[in-house]
């Protein structure tokens, strides 16, 4: 046997004295807990489908501020269609569920920092306004059944 043969012993045996030794940093730890604080524990996460070409006089050109950005989700029965839009470096989301919510469905529209939660109308709308640049992720929660969440979405101003 040679020295190299014990390299991969040598190796493990220090890593867990190392582990034993030093301490998780702090930023790491906090960082898991805050990547735990944004799961939502029996939802399903909609897969993204493809939205068809724009039609209209916001269809032109390249997405700058103030132009949207369309984004098509669907998991377990329905669909959430999400717009979002960058305005001096706030962000606007608005969308529709479809088909159209009960009485006691709603929308959170989150970020990792907050959430905020509406009501849709009769025909599925909804909007929030003036968010963080960031993640964003929306969420339809309805009654007796499990809620479905978007992918998070980066959107930056």
């Amino acid at each position: 046997m040679t020295e190299d043969d014990h390299l991969p012993a040598y190796l493990l045996a220090a890593l867990r004295m190392a582990a034993g030794v030093d301490p998780v940093p702090e930023r790491v730890s906090e960082a898991a807990r805050n990547a735990f604080g944004l799961r939502l524990p029996g939802g399903v996460v909609a897969a993204p489908s493809e939205v068809g070409p724009a039609v209209g006089a916001r269809s032109e050109g390249a997405r700058s501020e103030g132009q949207p950005a369309m984004h098509r989700f669907g998991a377990d029965g329905i669909t959430l269609d999400v717009e979002v839009t960058v305005t001096d470096g706030r962000l606007d989301v608005a969308g529709q569920v479809s088909p159209a919510p009960g009485p006691d469905d709603r929308i959170e529209v989150r970020t990792p920092g907050t959430g905020r939660s509406r009501t849709p109308s009769e025909t599925g709308h909804f909007a929030v306004a003036g968010l963080p640049p960031g993640w964003i992720s929306v969420v339809c929660h309805r009654p007796g059944r499990a809620p479905v969440a978007t992918r998070w979405l980066h959107v930056r101003d």
